[in-house]
C-alpha cells in the first residue's frame, strides 16, 4: 500500500514538473509583450514622444504579434511539456504524438457539437464555451484539453513504444505505432469529453470560491501555494488557478476568459490601464501572480536572509553570508525561492509552518490596497516592467506593504532562530568548508558531481537521475548509504528525503549543470 502511495505521490510531483517547461517560456516572452504592450500605450507615447516614431511603433506592435502567438497557444504547449515530462520511453515521439493527439481531440469535439445541433453561432460562441483553437470551432476547453493529450501521448509512447505487429503491418509498430494509437484514443475521449464538461465546469465553478473569495481567497492560496513546495506540488496548484475555472471566469468585454492568466493577458497586454477592467479586476487577478509573488521575491526573502546572518555565529559568517546572499539574489533576480526556504525547511517544521501561515495573511492586504502590479514572475525586472512602466499600478502600496511585511518576517525568523538555536546558515555546530562554496563560485560542476555520487552511495547506489528548477531528484537502491554531511560538502543548499528511496538535493538554478555533470560521470 504504502508503495503505492509512494508511486503516486511521485506520478503527480513528475506531472507537476513537467509544467515548468511551458511556463518557463511563458515568463520569458510575457516580460516581451510587457515591454512592447507598455511602450506602446498611448500614455507613454505622450510622455515619451520618440515612442510614437512610426518604424518603432511597427516594431514593437510586430513583437507584440509575435510573442501573442505563445499565448493564443498554451494549450498546444502544455501537451508537449507533459508528453516530455511524464513519458519515460521515447520522449521526442511523445511529443509529437501529443500535439497529434491535441489537434485530433480539438477536431472530434467539433465535430460531436455539430452532430449534436449544439454548435454555437461565431458572434455567441463565447458565451457558451466555444472558440476557435487552431483554426477549428471547438469546445474551449483550455489548458486541460492540452494537458489530457500530453498524458495520454505519455503513457501511449510508455506502453506501446516495443510494438509487434504481423510482418504486414511491421512498418507500423515499434514508435511509429504511438502518434497512431495516440490519434485512436482521442477520438472517444473527445466524444465524452463535451458530455462531462459540463458537469465537470459547474464542479470547479462552485470550489472556486475557496481561492477566489476577496481579499482572503490570494491568502488561502499562497498558503497552500508554499506548504506545497517540498512535494513539488505548487506548479499543480498554480497551473490549476491560473487556467481552469478554479481561479474563475471572467466575462471581459464580451467575451468570456477562464482562469486567473488568461483574464490577465486580455486587460494587461490588450486593454491596458485605461479599461474599467484594469480597476476593476486587476487587484484580484495579480494577487495570484507576480504582484503578490513580489511580496516574497523582493522582501520577505531578503528579510529572512538578513535575520539569518545576523544570527550567524562570527566565525561562519564570511562564508555563511556568500550562502545567504546567493539564495535571496536567486529569488530576487530569478523568482526562485527554494534554495532558502529548504535552509530552515528540514530542521524546524514549525518555522516553515509559520512562514507558510505569515505569506498567506501578509497578503491580504493586497487586494484592498488596489494593487495592479505583475505578471508570472515576481522579479525586480518584474517590478520594473509592470509597476513602472505601466499607469495606475499603486506600486507604492506593494512597496510600503512589503517593506511592512519585511520587518515582520525580519523579527520574527530572528527571534525563532535565537529561541530555538535552529543551524540556519552560519549557525553549525561545525565550521562550513570554504571549498563547498568554492566549488559553486568557480562552477566546477565534475568536482561536484563527483562530492554528490559518493555522498549518495556511489554509482551503483543511484538508479535514477532528474531534476526540476532547482533541485537534484535522485532515485536510490539504498537510502542508508547516504552520506548527508558529505553531500553537503558539494555546495548545496538543503537535503531531504519525500520517500524512502528518493532524496532530492537542492542547488538552485545552477541544478541542470551539476545534473549534466552527475550524468557524464555516470556514464563512465
Amino acid at each position: 500500500m504504502s508503495t503505492k502511495k509512494s508511486s503516486w505521490k511521485d506520478s503527480i510531483q513528475t506531472f507537476g514538473r513537467s509544467l515548468l517547461l511551458p511556463i518557463a517560456l511563458l515568463a520569458p516572452i510575457g516580460m516581451v509583450m510587457g515591454i512592447c504592450s507598455a511602450m506602446g500605450q498611448s500614455y507613454m507615447i505622450e510622455k515619451f514622444p520618440f515612442l510614437g516614431n512610426e518604424i518603432l511603433k511597427l516594431v514593437l506592435s510586430s513583437l507584440q504579434t509575435i510573442t501573442s502567438i505563445v499565448f493564443n497557444n498554451i494549450p498546444l504547449l502544455f501537451a508537449m511539456g507533459v508528453a516530455q515530462g511524464m513519458a519515460k520511453n521515447e520522449k521526442g515521439i511523445a511529443v509529437f504524438s501529443s500535439a497529434v493527439g491535441y489537434l485530433t481531440l480539438n477536431v472530434v469535439m467539433s465535430v460531436y457539437l455539430k452532430a449534436t445541433g449544439t454548435m454555437a453561432d461565431a458572434a455567441v460562441a463565447a458565451q457558451v464555451g466555444q472558440g476557435t483553437v487552431l483554426g477549428i470551432q471547438t469546445l474551449k476547453i483550455e489548458a486541460l484539453g492540452g494537458l489530457i493529450s500530453g498524458l495520454v501521448a505519455a503513457k501511449v509512447a510508455d506502453r506501446f513504444y516495443r510494438l509487434e505487429l504481423p510482418l504486414a503491418f511491421a512498418f507500423f509498430g515499434g514508435k511509429k505505432s504511438i502518434p497512431i494509437i495516440t490519434f485512436v484514443c482521442m477520438i472517444p475521449i473527445g466524444l465524452v469529453i463535451p458530455v462531462i464538461w459540463n458537469v465537470l465546469t459547474s464542479f470547479l465553478i462552485s470550489i472556486s470560491f475557496i481561492f477566489t473569495a476577496p481579499y482572503v481567497g490570494n491568502a488561502v492560496y499562497y498558503t497552500l501555494n508554499r506548504a506545497l513546495i517540498p512535494f513539488g506540488l505548487h506548479h499543480v496548484l498554480a497551473s490549476l488557478v491560473r487556467f481552469t475555472e478554479a481561479g474563475g471566469t471572467y466575462m471581459i468585454n464580451g467575451t468570456e476568459y477562464v482562469g486567473i492568466l488568461n483574464a490577465t493577458n486580455e486587460i494587461l497586454f490588450n486593454l491596458g490601464p485605461t479599461s474599467e477592467y484594469w480597476k476593476q479586476l486587476m487587484p484580484t487577478l495579480t494577487s495570484y501572480l507576480g504582484g503578490a509573488q513580489m511580496l516574497t521575491t523582493l522582501f520577505r526573502v531578503p528579510a529572512i536572509g538578513l535575520a539569518m546572518y545576523h544570527t550567524s555565529f562570527l566565525k561562519n559568517r564570511k562564508i555563511a553570508k556568500g550562502v545567504i546572499l546567493t539564495c535571496c539574489l536567486t529569488a530576487f533576480l530569478g523568482n526562485i525561492t527554494e534554495p532558502l526556504e529548504f535552509s530552515f525547511l528540514f530542521i524546524s517544521p514549525p518555522l516553515f509552518i509559520l512562514y507558510c501561515v505569515m505569506c498567506g495573511i501578509g497578503a491580504i492586504p493586497y487586494q484592498m490596497l488596489n494593487i495592479c502590479i505583475g505578471y508570472i514572475r515576481g522579479t525586480i525586472f518584474d517590478f520594473g516592467i509592470f509597476g513602472l512602466l505601466y499607469e495606475d499600478t499603486q506600486w507604492i502600496g506593494l512597496v510600503i506593504l512589503g517593506i511592512i511585511n519585511f520587518v515582520v518576517f525580519y523579527f520574527v525568523f530572528k527571534w525563532f532562530i535565537v529561541k530555538f538555536n535552529l543551524e540556519t546558515p552560519g549557525r553549525e555546530a561545525f565550521e562550513i568548508e570554504e571549498s563547498a562554496s568554492t566549488l559553486l563560485k568557480e562552477k566546477n560542476w565534475p568536482a561536484i558531481a563527483a562530492i554528490v555520487i559518493e555522498g549518495l552511495g556511489g554509482k551503483e547506489n543511484i538508479v535514477n537521475v532528474e531534476n526540476c528548477i532547482s533541485r537534484l531528484r535522485v532515485d536510490l537502491k539504498d537510502p542508508n548509504k547516504v552520506d548527508q554531511v558529505k553531500i553537503k560538502d558539494s555546495g548545496c543548499a538543503g537535503i531531504f528525503f519525500p520517500s524512502a528511496n528518493h532524496i532530492h538535493v537542492v542547488f538552485g538554478p545552477h541544478v541542470e549543470f551539476v545534473r549534466h555533470a552527475v550524468d557524464d560521470s555516470l556514464k563512465k
